[in-house]
């Protein structure tokens, strides 16, 4: 073990508390390390857990028991059992996700991201790289610049990394040799810049062998600069910038552990504030005053980004959790729609005009990802026109939110400038995105308030708006259904609309097909057009398929609540296909119409509509009937 070690050691035993003292005041290193597969990740993050002595008391036991028992003591055999646990651990799946160590040295603390080199897990290395202020990237000496370098270096450069290390590993198996390294070398720095990574430093390591890891190392008698770990101890952390910036603190937390208290709590992200500072809240605007800066440790008079604190506020204005303090003179900007890189992180390639949930520091809103304007090729930096993104696709589109939210743009505020995509019916994330800009759309349309308000509409009519859902398979019989509902409505006095699936086709809808996502498109239209109608107090009764649930429940929160009742027209696909009467399903089977719902398209039925109709048991007029009073028995 290194005389570093020794001394840490001697001063644990002397002096814990100056030890821990030490410890708490030494800056802290997120790094990632990156790479293609097999370039010697474990291996590096191995040598540097075995050269810092920060693994676990059972490990270092363990290996000196082992060290024992195969007849052998000393550093290479401990080290190669440490590497194969590494090793065992990514057998094991747990690498395939990410894998986050601590180590420590004498002069700072460590965390370090160990994510996975395939393809396929491009979305791992990701979720690594958006905490990482540095960035190691693995080549193999034997292998060169490789796509998944390119991948990771476009990544790195996008999230925002501005510290980046090029270990060109494994350089014990070229037999040191510098032409190779600054073949290398020249490669690499020819792609950094197609990408705009103009700074960079290059180290030729052995991970294995521990070659200009912690220690300059003979074998590389050409390479002049200092070492890994020399490197990872001293890079400057540029967080005086971050604290120079204008203050912003999401809230994490609203505080209230008694009536005489109500405090915000939250990690400041940018700038700083001080006890009477004037400061904003966002989305709504209000001003006020810092009144206490409250931590475990007591009171404060200043914060600084980086800190995590706990707020009182002098006015008894509303914030909650989501929202954002601000400096009351430089607010964010507030907007609905943005263009973004979107980076697709799920097997199931992007549905545009689908609803996700978009959660974005400590606010969740429901969002929509259009058609992207293009596609990035990592390797050629090409922009190529795609109708979708699949996964580990990066693209540019525009994404709108169901309501105005505070942002930064990516660039300026990492934290209030990503976000990422939820689905909604598994709760994976499906996505991660970066804001470039608000679009002019979101700043310039406002809107318009009028007199007449809806409730006026509807007190008019002598009737609760509504809309009547109907969803099941094709020939299940929702436009029977639904046209008898109608009927007996209207003997009622009621005024009412119905909005058909193929009647809309017709007209409104005439230029969609019937893919996922111009399914989607349809829905989404349909139920702006329902809104609308209800706003002017009518009963709205509409016949679709609409197969997602997704599209149901985004049309569900369009209304006020209480306004959408889900109508499921239950019946068999085989009862369905004996009805038949478009032939559509004997075309569908014969391959003759692709994407039709319950063949090669799926259908997923409603888990907890307001009325479930079973065409099997109940008769049209019945269920007809059975709809009407349900409606009726709202007024």
């Amino acid at each position: 073990m290194t005389d570093q070690v020794y001394k840490t050691d001697a001063l644990i035993a002397q002096d814990i508390d100056a030890y821990l003292d030490l410890h708490q005041n030494k800056t802290l290193l997120r790094f990632i390390t990156c790479g293609s597969v097999d370039d010697g990740k474990s291996t590096l993050i191995g040598r540097l857990l075995y050269d810092s002595k920060m693994i676990f008391e059972d490990q270092l036991t363990q290996l000196e028991s082992d060290s024992k028992r195969m007849g052998t003591q000393g550093q290479d055999i401990d080290f190669a059992l440490l590497v194969d646990g590494l090793a065992a651990e990514r057998e094991q799946g747990i690498t395939i996700d990410v894998a986050y160590r601590f180590f420590a040295t004498e002069k700072r603390k460590f965390i370090v991201a160990d994510t996975p080199g395939h393809e396929q897990y491009t979305r791992n290395m990701v979720t690594g790289a958006s905490t990482a202020e540095l960035a190691v990237i693995l080549i193999d000496a034997r292998k060169g610049v490789l796509t998944q370098t390119r991948r990771h270096s476009y990544l790195v450069r996008l999230l925002g990394i501005k510290n980046i290390v090029l270990a060109v590993n494994k350089m014990d198996l070229v037999g040191y040799d510098q032409a190779t390294y600054d073949q290398i070398v020249a490669d690499y720095t020819e792609f950094a810049a197609s990408i705009g990574i103009t700074d960079f430093n290059a180290i030729p390591i052995s991970g294995f062998k521990g070659d200009n890891i912690t220690a300059p190392s003979d074998n590389t008698p050409w390479y002049d600069g200092v070492s890994l770990m020399a490197h990872l101890e001293t890079v400057e952390l540029d967080q005086s910038a971050d604290q120079a910036a204008d203050f912003r603190m999401p809230v994490q937390w609203v505080n209230r552990p008694n009536l005489d208290f109500r405090g915000f709590s939250g990690k400041i992200v940018s700038g700083q504030v001080a006890a009477g500072d004037d400061v904003r809240i966002l989305p709504s605007g209000k001003t006020t005053q810092v009144d206490r800066i409250v931590t475990m440790d007591g009171d404060l008079q200043r914060a600084v980004a980086g800190q995590s604190v706990t707020l009182t506020l002098r006015d008894e204005v509303d914030c909650s959790r989501g929202q954002i303090v601000t400096a009351a003179n430089s607010p964010l900007e507030v907007a609905d729609q943005f263009e973004a890189t979107v980076i697709w992180m799920d097997d199931a390639a992007m549905i545009p005009g689908r609803a996700y949930y978009l959660k974005i520091g400590a606010q969740t809103v429901s969002a929509t990802v259009a058609q992207p304007k293009y596609q990035v090729n990592v390797n050629t930096l090409e922009h190529t026109a795609v109708k979708t993104l699949a996964l580990n696709a990066i693209g540019v589109a525009t994404v709108t939110t169901d309501r105005a939210i505070p942002f930064a743009a990516y660039a300026d505020n990492r934290e209030l400038g990503g976000f990422i995509l939820i689905d909604k019916m598994t709760n994976a994330t499906v996505g991660a995105g970066l804001i470039h800009f608000a679009l002019r759309r979101a700043q310039n349309i406002h809107w318009q308030d009028t007199d007449i308000t809806r409730d006026h509409h509807a007190n008019l009519k002598n009737q609760t708006p509504a809309v009547v859902w109907m969803t099941g398979l094709s020939g299940s019989g929702k436009s029977t259904i639904a046209n008898a509902v109608e009927r007996k409505l209207a003997r009622m006095n009621r005024h009412t609309f119905l909005l058909d699936g193929d009647n809309v086709r017709h007209g409104l809808n005439k230029d969609l097909g019937f893919t996922d996502a111009d399914r989607i498109e349809n829905i989404r239209r349909v139920g702006e057009v329902a809104k609308l109608m209800t706003d002017a107090g009518l009963i709205v009764i509409t016949a679709f398929i609409s197969p997602f649930r997704s599209e149901r429940d985004m049309v569900r929160n369009m209304v006020a609540d209480g306004e959408f009742i889900e109508v499921f027209i239950d019946t068999p696909l085989s009862v369905a296909e004996q009805r038949d009467v478009k032939g559509l399903y004997a075309k569908a089977r014969s391959g003759q119409l692709k994407n039709f719902t319950g063949i090669d398209s799926p259908y997923e039925p409603p888990q907890g509509p307001e009325i479930h109709i079973d065409t099997t048991t109940l008769s049209v007029e019945a269920a007809a009937d059975l709809i009407a009073a349900r409606i009726i028995d709202r007024d």
